[in-house]
């Protein structure tokens, strides 16, 4: 008895299973690239100009009359 004849559905059948496994691993590369770009985007945020008027008189580089003025002028 030969048992080769057996072999040869393995045979596509593990091209398939490998060019399936292939295909699985560069989407879920391509989704991981785009989750961690899409999480820079959000991330960002451009502060308005009261936070920037609020963090310049919180680090000392303006007044507090300086910071009311502005303030004021902003509103």
């Amino acid at each position: 008895m030969h048992w080769d004849g057996g072999y040869y559905g393995w045979g596509w059948g593990m091209g398939i299973f490998m060019v399936l496994f292939w295909v699985l691993v560069i989407l879920g590369i391509v989704y991981l690239v785009r989750a961690l770009i899409g999480a820079e985007r959000r991330g960002t945020k451009e502060d308005s100009p009261l936070d920037i008027l609020k963090k310049r008189y919180a680090g000392g580089e303006i007044s507090k009359e300086e910071f009311e003025e502005k303030k004021k002028d902003l509103q």
